[in-house]
């Protein structure tokens, strides 16, 4: 679960939550992603991004008002 400060959602904020999730995807599925963007001509880099946004949705937010 994460937990947010809603008076404190700038872009500094969503930077780290978007990095922490590339983290957690390089960490559990980097090997996997690496293959497949070497296999399909793709952008690693874009294809971790996308992923990473998508962690995002899986995340539990709580917020603190």
């Amino acid at each position: 679960m994460v937990k947010l400060n809603y008076n404190n959602l700038d872009v500094e904020t969503q930077e780290k939550l978007l990095s922490t999730s590339k983290a957690e995807i390089e960490k559990r599925f980097g090997k996997d992603l690496k293959t497949h963007a070497l296999e399909n001509g793709l952008n690693f880099d874009e294809l971790l991004n996308e992923e990473a946004i998508r962690n995002l949705y899986n995340y539990q937010f709580m917020f603190r008002l």
